[in-house]
């Protein structure tokens, strides 16, 4: 069992199954991700990625099996316990307010204060000075704690919501569909934040429907297909083209081989 490891994975999942009515839409899974690991989850749409990751998520309960996270059984799972687990999810939309400067986005919900609720505002804009230049990388003048959010480009939007939550301790990020309807060099953006993610000694559950965003940062792929593992490969066992040609036959036969 995960919880007598001396050295668990950082989650895992155990034999979980979730339905929705009489549709079904994982069947026995068995699921982890690794200390410093990150994760490629792909799979066409409707394999059941997005259910997996709101099962771990906390957004909804497993019909049956186990959830681990350090080791330690989850038994009363919720988004707001998920958090303070240290899992964040970073999605495709971007969970961002446009209208709000950039130091009001990184701590949304999460607000220093004093000990009677005033905001602690030149602490809020220190700390986000800090993430922006250190761990964001973000070097332009033209971005600052007072940036709107509406004025960053798609990929640096990403990157502020996984920078935050870095800043947060976050050990397990989730990303959904990350570079969703971004220009290459937007992508290209990404991707060099999805790599710091590994250099903080964190990990990553990256999912996507395109392998090539996918693989140049992905430790190991799990390939998820109408609510089953198909197939899981560590990255030094299988080249990118061999990873599409997997894809593309399970696409056409329902298998890999």
């Amino acid at each position: 069992m995960a919880e007598m490891n001396s050295n668990p994975p950082l989650l895992s999942m155990s034999n979980i199954s979730k339905s929705f009515g009489e549709v079904k839409v994982l069947s026995d899974v068995d699921f982890e991700v690794g200390r410093n690991e990150i994760i490629g989850l792909v799979g066409d749409n409707g394999a059941g990625k997005s259910t997996l990751i709101k099962l771990i998520t906390g957004v909804h309960p497993p019909g049956s099996g186990e959830i681990y996270y350090k080791g330690e059984k989850i038994t009363r799972h919720s988004v707001k316990r998920s958090r303070e687990l240290g899992i964040e999810t970073v999605y495709q939309e971007r969970a961002l307010a446009d209208q709000q400067a950039l130091w009001r986005n990184v701590f949304a919900g999460r607000e220093l204060t004093y000990r009677f609720g005033f905001l602690r505002v030149n602490q809020q804009k220190a700390e986000t000075t800090q993430l922006i230049r250190e761990h964001m990388g973000f070097t332009s003048k033209a971005i600052h704690t007072d940036s709107m959010v509406l004025s960053l480009s798609g990929g640096e939007k990403q990157g502020v919501a996984i920078g935050r939550a870095l800043y947060f301790e976050a050990d397990l990020i989730i990303l959904d569909e990350p570079t969703m309807g971004l220009s290459l060099s937007e992508t290209r953006k990404v991707i060099d934040f999805v790599r710091h993610i590994k250099e903080q000694g964190k990990s990553a559950i990256f999912i996507s429907h395109n392998i090539y965003y996918v693989y140049p940062v992905a430790d190991r792929f799990v390939i998820l297909d109408r609510g089953t593992i198909a197939g899981q490969f560590l990255k030094k066992d299988i080249s990118q083209d061999e990873l599409v040609d997997k894809m593309v036959l399970l696409a056409r036969t329902g298998r890999l081989n």
